[in-house]
């Protein structure tokens, strides 16, 4: 079964998988992140339409905002 890499677990991929499939799958519910799939930068707006590839290394980053 194919698979992608998100923050370095291996997780199974699925045909037509998106972004938010993506945070779903890894229950990632934070409101404020950065989504990058091999290196590129994917805009919050694209996460519903953004397809993520097969093999593909996808980052999660959480920003905190403090001071």
């Amino acid at each position: 079964m194919p698979q992608i890499t998100v923050n370095g677990h291996q997780i199974p991929w699925q045909e037509g998988m998106t972004v938010r499939d993506v945070l779903t799958a890894m229950n990632y519910t934070f409101r404020m992140l950065v989504i990058k799939i091999d290196g590129q930068l994917v805009k919050k707006q694209d996460w519903d339409s953004t397809l993520v590839p097969a093999g593909s290394d996808v980052s999660v980053i959480h920003l905190i905002s403090g001071g």
